[in-house]
């Protein structure tokens, strides 16, 4: 086979001094992402890509599965704003999913009583523009949505007539980080975000100064007024939320990623919008999660003095902690997720929540259960959930008798159902548009013991593959920002499991599966621990007898890039091929670029001696060697990622390209797969996801020498 010919990357003689330690940079004219230079290196890397890709006899085929697999309607539970429903849709093969209502007074399970309210599909050619937020009004007559162009943060705000299905003309720009709050009279809402960037800067500002802003119907955007902004606290973020009585504007105060954060309300009686702010929780001591009010009683969930979570009433008429009152006491093993406030009934003067309930998703070793609890902390039983997988989605307003929700598995896409509060039954309303059939699949949860811990890893295979020590593997991970990974569907993984590969989602320190305690030994001055836990569940599936090194890849996106990348310059005899995605990896210079700064609260500040000392010594930029075998590599990203920049990914390609003398091995390749007109992953469309994963599973299969002949292929 013919050596791959790299193209050529220019070095420039930039050093950088970190505490005494001199680092080169000699790609750092790859961060000038819109350079006719570097536009041209990408049409190159690009072309030799798509090359190597060619050459795969099953990328039509894998193309065309997953073509038939994605082709399957799907919706999101429905959720109620004053008489009417709204819920997404997508047909199959949507660009982008749509948005449809009820008419007034009609109920959800009526299929006929649904229309379409927005179709960003009709927004433009490419199916790049996407639907990413929205909000009704209390009265359900104005629906404020906001729209992305290319996948990137910038969100702009429109607003619709819902009787009319017509816009009114507002317009709001430079809007991230945060949703749209209405006020109770629904003249106008409450929204985050920045001032206008220099002209053609917008994808690579640093994003600080975010402030709260109103904006009242019929008016132009310079006319809004602050509501709320803090200047000696530049790095903060706002998300706005006005309670369901009306009553209240609750705003949530982080500082970047860091899970603990501050709460302030003001009291909107009367309609003023400009009274105080009052810092209810202004330590920033703990995460704390609003989840709604009965009059002055804020619920809040925390894991103040509970690392897996708690549920506590506070009444803001005294808000000394010594007056605060447990509801949801912490579990001595499950983690609390998710809680909703339901079952109440409204009134003149508000709401009723003598009978309310708070519906509780529990994760017990990252798969979900559901439990109901009285306000007065009364146990009120269990919800039942089908088997081994997740909750995605809980839809429900304080004085709503029914809770819908969506479920899903490894291999079933979404389902939603419907929980009656009254009559404790639940029951499937719309089952997954994709009929799989489970029995062909088995998936199931094995603890990986190393480095005094328990490791939990799900392993998803069809039924008949057996542990021969050959099996094609993927091992998929995060583990970061205390985000836990629980059973979810990805088209991409069900046709690789439905090949005969062996899917492994490991559930690693830094997520947030076993709470905080699970998180901080991930992070910072831990990090290496989840580095480590990724490796040793690659070890337990090579000693288990599942696959070996050649066929083992390892993948993950963002912070799961950063795994992967991590992974294999730390062991690369281990794989046999990696896939990091959009991922985070000059762990240098991660915090000068859009949000970068708000990752510090998980990797640390490089401008910290310390911090410099752990960051460099796991970066996967600045540990790659020259000389050094490593596995074959696709590295993916998008060139209008403004979250985690492209030049992380172009850089850390041109960086493992040098190292093979700038040529490769057709067998263990370095490629870069850089998307147009994409970022960070949201919004994608459906048909640019079709062509990507297909190029991912053609490239696993060339990398770990699959024969599309092989058995069980």
């Amino acid at each position: 086979m013919t050596a791959i010919r790299y193209p050529d990357t220019s070095t420039v003689d930039v050093v950088d001094d970190y505490h005494g330690t001199k680092v080169a940079d000699p790609y750092r004219w790859l961060e000038d992402l819109d350079a006719p230079e570097v536009r041209r290196w990408i049409e190159a890397q690009n072309a030799v890509t798509q090359g190597w890709l060619g050459e795969v006899e099953a990328r039509e085929e894998l193309r065309e599965r997953l073509a038939e697999l994605w082709d399957h309607p799907r919706e999101s539970a429905p959720a109620r704003r004053g008489d009417r429903w709204f819920c997404a849709r997508n047909s199959g093969l949507q660009n982008q999913d749509v948005l449809y209502v009820t008419a007034a007074g009609a109920q959800p399970d009526d299929a006929a009583a649904w229309d379409v309210l927005i179709d960003p599909n009709a927004l433009s050619d490419d199916g790049t523009i996407s639907l990413v937020s929205g909000a009704a009004d209390r009265a359900a007559q104005w629906y404020a949505y906001a729209l992305a162009e290319a996948g990137s943060d910038w969100m702009t705000w429109r607003v619709r007539d819902i009787a009319t299905g017509q816009d009114t003309g507002d317009e709001v720009r430079w809007s991230k980080f945060a949703g749209a709050a209405w006020l109770p009279d629904g003249s106008g809402f409450v929204y985050g975000g920045y001032d206008e960037p220099p002209e053609g800067e917008a994808y690579e500002q640093t994003n600080r100064g975010h402030r709260l802003r109103l904006h009242r119907l019929g008016t132009a955007q310079d006319a809004d007024e602050v509501v709320y902004e803090r200047p000696d606290q530049p790095e903060w973020l706002f998300a706005p939320h006005v309670t369901e009585d009306g009553r209240y504007l609750v705003v949530h105060a982080s500082h970047g990623t860091d899970p603990n954060n501050r709460v302030f309300y003001r009291d909107l009686e009367g309609g003023v919008i400009d009274g105080p702010m009052v810092e209810l929780l202004p330590d920033g001591d703990a995460a704390y999660g609003f989840l709604g009010n009965d009059g002055p009683v804020f619920y809040f969930r925390t894991d103040l003095d509970a690392e897996r979570g708690r549920i506590i009433a506070i009444d803001v008429r005294d808000p000394a902690r010594e007056g605060w009152k447990e509801v949801v006491a912490e579990h001595p093993v499950d983690t609390l997720e998710h809680a909703v406030l339901v079952g109440g009934r409204r009134t003149d003067d508000g709401f009723d929540l003598s009978d309310a309930r708070l519906v509780v998703v529990f994760m017990h070793h990252a798969r979900h259960r559901m439990e109901r609890v009285r306000l007065d902390g009364t146990p009120d039983g269990e919800v039942t959930l089908p088997d081994l997988g997740a909750v995605e989605q809980l839809s429900a307003r304080p004085d709503d008798p029914v809770l819908f929700f969506t479920f899903t598995s490894f291999t079933q896409p979404s389902a939603v159902y419907r929980h009656d509060l009254a009559g404790r039954s639940t029951a499937l309303v719309r089952p997954p548009g994709l009929d799989v059939d489970q029995d062909a699949f088995t998936t199931e949860q094995v603890f990986v013991e190393h480095d005094g811990v328990r490791v939990p890893m799900f392993c998803v295979r069809r039924a008949d593959v057996e542990p021969t020590g050959d099996v094609p593997t993927l091992l998929w991970g995060y583990g970061g920002f205390q985000i836990p990974v629980t059973p979810m569907f990805r088209v991409w993984w069900l046709a690789w499991v439905e090949r005969g590969g062996l899917l492994a989602v490991p559930n690693l320190r830094g997520g947030g599966e076993y709470g905080k305690a699970w998180h901080d030994d991930g992070r910072l001055a831990h990090k290496q621990h989840v580095f480590d836990d990724a490796l040793a569940c690659a070890q337990w599936l090579v000693a288990a007898g599942w696959t070996r090194p050649d066929r083992l890849a390892i993948s993950g996106g963002s912070n799961g890039g950063l795994l992967a990348g991590a992974c294999v310059t730390q062991r690369p005899d281990l794989f046999g091929a990696a896939v990091p995605e959009v991922g985070v990896l000059d762990m240098l210079r991660f915090d000068q670029f859009t949000i970068g700064w708000a990752w510090r609260s998980d990797f640390g500040d490089p401008a910290d001696p310390e911090a410099f000392g752990w960051l460099h010594a796991y970066s996967p930029l600045h540990n790659v060697r020259s000389g050094q075998r490593y596995p074959a590599l696709l590295i993916t990203t998008g060139d209008h990622d403004d979250r985690v920049v492209p030049a992380h990914s172009y850089k850390l390609a041109a960086a493992l390209q040098a190292a093979q003398g700038g040529v490769g091995d057709p067998q263990r390749p370095t490629l870069i797969r850089v998307e147009t007109r994409a970022g960070h992953g949201l919004g994608k469309p459906t048909r640019v996801l079709i062509e990507e994963r297909a190029d991912v599973l053609a490239f696993l299969l060339r990398a770990l020498g699959v024969s599309s002949a092989e058995p069980p292929w």
